[in-house]
């Protein structure tokens, strides 16, 4: 095992070259692009044995990654923002057509006004095409989810592609060490990709084809099972993960000094971590304060916040937004913990567009809804700028 240090987005270029794809589709798009650039580089260095495709769009990406998915290999692309908006038709199609495929998604504010910065309001407006989604918060959780990513979504009960989200810049960009483990290391926890079906001229079927409304929806229960599959199998790998080299960031939810917690932040990705610092300060100051925080979306951890939230209040911070709704995990959430006795769920909207959230801000937010400031009914707007009546 060797220590790497460097952007977050090299540390899971790395993650995806110890996993041997041999189909990587690509086409550039800020912040991800030092991904791409990097696994290209790789593949010319001859460090890495994969077929490059560059294509012209990120709709032709994701077509592109889903044939070759098709012929049994193991695929990887990633994107941001418009270029996720633009795969939108053929995200449904790969998840339907249970493609294993692993997709990195670097959370950028979707335009306009134009915005490089952070936002997860690309992802979590595909949450409902299939996918699975998972937050990393480090450089190391990047590294050490991929490897577990390609692992879950071959998993024979699975068969769903996964999508790997981080913030922009503050994790894509920040330099931060990472445990990198050997290629025999990774080989070991992630066998070659065997398909359970491809496509093959001497053993010839049919997929994504024509469907009558006779057998529709069995089609999408299927896709139902295999995600209630991945609830599972996450915390599992997870742990097989941990016992094998050492490492875990949490199942389907990170649990930080929720023992004796009264209220709980729940938060995901670069929020997630800077709130375990606001976690502290809050216990410095007497308050029983804990953090969720949310490493995944899809399948949504119901059971989990059940438990977690029973006799607590669970305060929600969205870095993204449904308009018209609010934020998602906080509506979410609130129909999860529905009738769980003595929950109460409160929500603010922060850092939407990219506008830095500070565990000072943080701090803030809990203590408004501690200090009974807070109204539970409606989302609150943390930092919100005077916008002039418009």
């Amino acid at each position: 095992m060797t220590t790497m240090f460097d952007v977050g987005n090299k540390v899971a270029a790395k993650a995806v070259q110890l996993c041997r794809p041999e189909v990587i589709a690509a086409y550039p798009i800020t912040p991800q692009t030092v991904i791409v650039e990097e696994l290209a580089r790789m593949v010319e260095a001859g460090e890495l044995s994969a077929e490059y495709l560059c294509v012209e769009s990120e709709h032709s990406v994701m077509a592109a990654t889903c044939a070759a998915a098709s012929m049994g290999v193991r695929t990887f692309t990633a994107t941001s923002s418009q270029g996720l908006a633009l795969m939108h038709e053929m995200l449904h199609w790969a998840s339907l057509s249970r493609l294993p495929i692993v997709m990195i998604n670097v959370n950028r504010a979707l335009g306009p006004g134009w915005s490089i910065w952070v936002d997860e309001t690309d992802s979590m407006s595909q949450r409902d095409t299939g996918w699975i989604q998972m937050y990393c918060s480090t450089a190391q959780e990047i590294f050490d989810t991929v490897i577990q990513a390609f692992k879950l979504a071959e998993h024979k009960d699975v068969q769903l592609p996964v999508m790997i989200s981080y913030s922009a810049f503050t994790i894509s960009h920040t330099m931060m060490p990472a445990d990198i483990l050997s290629q025999e290391e990774v080989d070991a926890f992630l066998p070659a990709f065997e398909a359970y079906w491809r496509l093959d001229w001497r053993n010839p079927v049919t997929f994504g084809n024509v469907i009558s409304d006779e057998y529709a929806m069995e089609k999408r229960y299927t896709m139902y099972r295999g995600m209630e599959a991945a609830k599972q199998l996450i915390p599992e790998i997870a742990r097989e993960y941990e016992q094998t080299f050492g490492r875990y960031h949490g199942g389907l939810i990170e649990e930080y000094r929720l023992d004796d917690a009264e209220h709980v932040i729940l938060a995901m990705a670069a929020i997630g971590s800077e709130a375990k610092v606001a976690v502290d300060n809050l216990r410095d100051n007497g308050h029983k304060v804990g953090l969720g925080r949310m490493r995944v979306i899809r399948p949504f951890p119901d059971e989990e916040l059940r438990r977690i939230g029973k006799g607590r209040t669970l305060i929600a911070l969205d870095r993204n937004i449904s308009v018209g709704s609010g934020g998602v995990v906080y509506h979410e959430t609130r129909s999860a913990v529905l009738g769980v006795e003595g929950c109460k769920v409160y929500g603010y909207l922060t850092g939407i567009g990219g506008r830095d959230v500070t565990f000072e801000d943080i701090e803030g937010m809990a203590l408004k809804v501690i200090n009974g400031e807070a109204d539970r009914d409606v989302v609150g707007w943390w930092d919100l700028k005077d916008t002039g009546g418009k």
